[in-house]
């Protein structure tokens, strides 16, 4: 018998049906609160407790409603997936019909959008309920590579009984996240899935390749509609005096004047033409221009700076900042990494206070010579922070009121994170006691 995670998964490459008996033994001892013959992979124990605290029924398939055909036609045609659907097919779908799988791009709700692949595994994934509209969420169908990408921010292979509901042990599933390179939010997931037997190790490390292949198609064309503004905004800024830049409608920068550049400006999320504040400009004047704004500073007025961060961490996926002050408010939607990083500086607030680089670096990574990385990642969330946020050490405002919403479950708290100083929060709220050193570990995806 196998003796870890990692033996299971080798052995599945060379007897699938061995492999799986294995999972399955785990799995049912898990659930019975028993020794295990082997430990879950750390991904996967972490899905399964969700699951149970969630009241997912492990041995029933309950499944929610699929969408009706124009709700899925509605959704195909706004998703931000579609453009990238020609980068997927040509990466995954020749390779996957060989190799008796299938394509499955899910938006970020989970819901499926588009499968596509060999007519026989389609005909399976019909029988499991994995067809265009289905809620294919942890919260809904379990442990799965569409469900657990989204709660995880990672890819995420998921090999027959590892899936938590026991009419999905005849499966696997590898998928990976898409994000946004403009902003970092979460697009939607890839997932390739077939019959157990087809399950091979090197499928997760194939489907990730090809969602950063989408994100970079993504960016491509993001430059394209920067230049689009640019060649619009550059001669009526040469006409301006002052200070000015042309900014698209997620604050990247096409043109600028007066001022030194800066490749992008933090927008509130309900930006409307007129007088506002922005974090790192101060007050100013936009007026719209095609694909994006016309921002000039309003230099003779004072405002009184921000006095109140909301730091939003209490929903498993989505996580956001909000900045409040005499002038109005505005709020931002956080990465993965920046949800981490702003959470370890509250935290300091009420504790620890040598917030040096090194520090933070030992916090997010297990390494405290990773000053580099960790300055850098410091940089872009003064981006839009501006003044709010501190350094040397690195802290919020002395004078800013900071509060945390955090869920009510400590165990949800930033589900995704690996970074040593979260893991060491959730446990602290949750009562478990850790050794006093953890080895450094692979972070998750983010900007």
């Amino acid at each position: 018998m196998a003796h870890s995670a990692d033996d299971v998964t080798r052995l599945a490459t060379l007897d699938a049906a061995q492999a799986a008996r294995v999972l399955s033994e785990v799995r049912r001892a898990t659930l019975a609160g028993q020794r295990t013959p082997v430990p879950p992979r750390p991904v996967i124990g972490a899905s399964w407790g969700r699951m149970l605290r969630s009241g997912v029924d492990p041995d029933h398939d309950v499944r929610a409603a699929p969408l009706g055909r124009d709700e899925v036609e509605q959704r195909r045609r706004d998703s931000p997936m579609r453009p990238v659907l020609p980068v997927l097919r040509e990466s995954l779908l020749s390779v996957a019909d060989v190799t008796e799988h299938i394509m499955v791009v899910a938006d970020a709700d989970s819901r499926v959008l588009w499968r596509e692949g060999s007519p026989r595994v389609l005909r399976q994934a019909d029988r499991l309920g994995l067809e265009p509209g289905a809620h294919w969420g942890e919260e809904v169908v379990g442990t799965n590579g569409v469900g657990t990408s989204v709660a995880t921010r990672r890819p995420v292979q998921v090999f027959a009984s590892e899936h938590f509901v026991r009419s999905h042990a005849s499966w696997t599933c590898a998928g990976a996240p898409v994000t946004d390179p403009r902003n970092g939010r979460l697009l939607g997931v890839v997932d390739v899935s077939g019959p157990l037997e087809t399950m091979h190790p090197a499928t997760l490390a194939w489907v990730d390749s090809v969602a950063k292949l989408a994100e970079a198609r993504l960016r491509e064309m993001h430059l394209g509609t920067v230049e689009r503004l640019r060649a619009v905004a550059a001669p009526l800024l040469a006409k301006l005096g002052g200070r000015a830049l042309a900014v698209d409608k997620d604050g990247w920068t096409a043109a600028v004047t007066g001022m030194p550049y800066t490749s992008r400006v933090a927008l509130p999320a309900s930006l409307s033409p007129g007088r506002c504040l922005l974090p790192s400009l101060g007050p100013c004047e936009v007026e719209p221009l095609p694909g994006g704004w016309l921002v000039r500073t309003a230099d003779a007025l004072v405002v009184t700076p921000a006095t109140r961060i909301v730091l939003d961490v209490g929903h498993p996926h989505r996580w956001s900042v909000t900045v409040s002050g005499n002038t109005g408010s505005w709020t931002r939607e956080l990465s993965p990494r920046h949800a981490e990083l702003l959470y370890l500086l509250a935290l300091g607030r009420t504790g620890r206070t040598d917030r040096t680089a090194a520090a933070l670096a030992a916090d997010m990574f297990g390494d405290p010579a990773r000053t580099v990385t960790v300055r850098a990642e410091v940089s872009r969330v003064r981006r839009y922070l501006g003044a709010v946020l501190e350094h040397r050490p690195y802290r919020f405002r002395e004078s800013a009121e900071v509060e945390v919403l955090t869920p009510d479950d400590p165990r949800d708290l930033l589900p995704h994170s690996v970074a040593p100083g979260v893991v060491r929060a959730r446990d602290t709220l949750t009562g478990v006691p850790r050794p006093t050193a953890q080895p450094p570990a692979a972070h998750s995806r983010g900007i």
